[in-house]
């Protein structure tokens, strides 16, 4: 007989283990009726894991844990990446080298103590006080130390401290130490340019290379090829270093500058900083004297003056000015000649004896709308800009007058950076074309597309004779080194201490060019505040110190930049001159 079993109530449940086994049984029985509970389970399911990822992904976005600190901060140190930067010849002037730097996770610390003393141990030169406060912080990650030496990541590695590690990194090197220091600049510790072209870099989209992951390392970039030539470089510095001391300046600069491209083959002012080591780089002496300096420049200026009569149609090369009295007066105001002769003197003759009379004269009869208009167009009225971020504008009257025009027709009153001064001399030797200096080589044709011409030909071919002749017969004879033609002209200042003249502390240039009939280099020698020594009968001019390094750095540079030297002097140099018959010509 069978017994049927019926549950009656207040009957005991089934265990929940029991139903569970017995939900899950139905849901993945393959029959029609219980899909409906399988579609729900998985829907749950993947809910439930999105709503985890998502949640995984806000906390760390806003709460970074240790890890995502560490990949950022190596992410960060990798991307920093500079391209090369060569000389003209392709020698490496700045690079990166591959390097670590030690970090910190301070929540995975036990002892911050015991990390504290372990760490100063080993990096001796940490601050304790400051490491342990970094330390002693809840962030997931803080900077030890940057760029170690190998052995002293060995002996970190060793102190075996959880929680502290090591990131890869570039570090920026400049292989040729102080050389051509103000023209590199140099970068910061986390590779970001701070001056010079290595800030100029930055300005050309390097920073959007870093965002796009298309600069991780070196490799990943164009070098960036400078006009500068190491080799000129070096002679250049070396000249200027023994000649500030020889001379007891207190600072001195120089560059050598290719007329007809414009470039820039080498540039120097002391002092000077290591780029690899910039701990002084920022004082207020180690500015860049070329570009960021402004001076008078005494009557290096005469050139331009002369140009500006001779182009402008109020003076041809045997006009003549009288300078009898030796003085000129303005008002109150009384300007001498230096060296005097006391007679009349055609143009050569006003360049040659320096006088300031005859100068004011020419710069009087163009007037001084035109004065400054000729100014303007040798661009020494507004800031000069090169590839170099630093420049400065120059001094200019506020109120130009008739004694403004007559002062600074011989070098006094208007203060411009030498670089711009030098690129003026540049378009009045090359043929009369303005061409703004640059740091990067560049070729011939592509500076004749930016060039512009600023006085003719012909008043090009005087002036080149007229420096010629001072380099024989006047103040640029310290520099005429033979076999190569020089041309040049001096110019010494007197510095402006607390709005007046000092006369006991000058400001000495010297120009010259190599060779005068065809000029391929300007060559600048700048020194503040040189003394006079035995040799120089205790003059401090231009002559005894600007042209004597100038003369050493021709007979140095021009066998390098391959200029050879002529033994025989050039026929016919400046044939309009001879054809004129320019005193001097014959």
């Amino acid at each position: 007989m069978s017994v049927e079993t019926t549950s009656e109530p207040g009957a005991e449940a089934p265990p929940p283990a029991r139903r569970l086994f017995s939900f899950l049984r139905d849901v993945f029985r393959m029959s029609g009726e219980k899909s409906q509970p399988r579609v729900g389970l998985v829907i749950l399911a993947f809910s439930a894991l999105f709503l985890a990822i998502t949640g995984r992904l806000v906390m760390l976005a806003t709460l970074p844990g240790e890890q995502v600190g560490l990949r950022r901060a190596t992410a960060n140190a990798i991307s920093a990446a500079r391209p090369d930067i060569l000389d003209r010849n392709g020698v490496v002037l700045a690079t990166d080298i591959r390097t670590v730097s030690v970090f910190a996770e301070p929540r995975n610390i036990l002892d911050k103590d015991e990390a504290t003393e372990l760490l100063t141990a080993v990096l001796p030169d940490l601050d304790a006080k400051e490491l342990r406060e970094k330390l002693g912080t809840k962030k997931g990650f803080v900077w030890v130390k940057r760029e170690i030496t190998p052995r002293q990541q060995a002996e970190v590695h060793r102190l075996g401290i959880p929680g502290v590690g090591f990131v890869p990194e570039n570090k920026r090197v400049y292989p040729n130490g102080p050389a051509a220091a103000h023209v590199l600049g140099f970068a910061s510790v986390d590779n970001v340019g701070i001056a010079g072209i290595e800030k100029y870099i930055d300005t050309q989209g390097l920073q959007d290379l870093y965002g796009a992951g298309l600069a991780t390392q070196a490799s990943d970039l164009k070098p960036v090829t400078l006009s500068v030539d190491l080799r000129v470089q070096h002679l250049l510095r070396d000249e200027l270093v023994k000649g500030m001391e020889r001379f007891k300046a207190i600072a001195a600069a120089g560059a050598i500058l290719d007329v007809n491209t414009g470039e820039v083959l080498g540039l120097v002012s002391l002092p000077d900083f290591d780029p690899g080591n910039p701990v002084d780089a920022l004082e207020k002496d180690r500015i860049n004297r070329m570009n960021v300096g402004v001076y008078e420049m005494g009557s290096t200026f005469k050139a331009l003056t002369i140009a500006m009569a001779l182009d402008s149609g109020k003076a041809n090369i045997n006009s003549s000015y009288s300078t009898a009295g030796g003085m000129m007066r303005f008002g109150r105001q009384v300007i001498k000649e230096y060296h005097g002769t006391g007679r009349t003197l055609t143009v050569p003759e006003v360049f040659v004896h320096s006088s300031n009379m005859g100068s004011i004269k020419m710069a009087l009869s163009v007037g001084v709308e035109g004065h400054k208009a000729f100014l303007k167009k040798m661009m020494q009225l507004d800031r000069m800009t090169t590839e170099l971020p630093e420049s400065a504008a120059p001094i200019v009257p506020s109120r130009w007058g008739e004694i403004n025009t007559a002062t600074i027709a011989f070098g006094h009153g208007l203060a411009v950076a030498p670089i711009q001064a030098m690129a003026a001399v540049g378009a009045l030797v090359n043929g009369g074309t303005f061409i703004t200096p640059t740091f990067l080589k560049r070729s011939e044709e592509d500076a004749k597309k930016t060039g512009v011409r600023v006085i003719k030909p012909e008043t090009s071919e005087a002036m080149r004779f007229i420096m010629r002749l001072n380099g024989e017969k006047g103040s640029a004879r310290k520099a005429d080194i033979p076999g190569y033609f020089v041309g040049g002209k001096t110019g010494t200042a007197e510095k402006v201490i607390n709005g007046r003249y000092a006369k006991n502390r000058n400001f000495t240039t010297f120009t010259a060019i190599t060779p005068s009939d065809k000029p391929r280099f300007l060559f600048l020698a700048i020194y503040d505040e040189p003394k006079g020594y035995a040799e120089s009968g205790g003059y401090s001019t231009a002559a005894w110190n600007a042209g004597v390094t100038t003369g050493k750095l021709i007979e140095r540079a021009a066998p390098i930049l391959g200029l050879a030297p002529r033994f025989d002097p050039p026929t016919a140099p400046f044939p309009l001159m001879a054809k004129l018959g320019a005193w001097g010509s014959r």
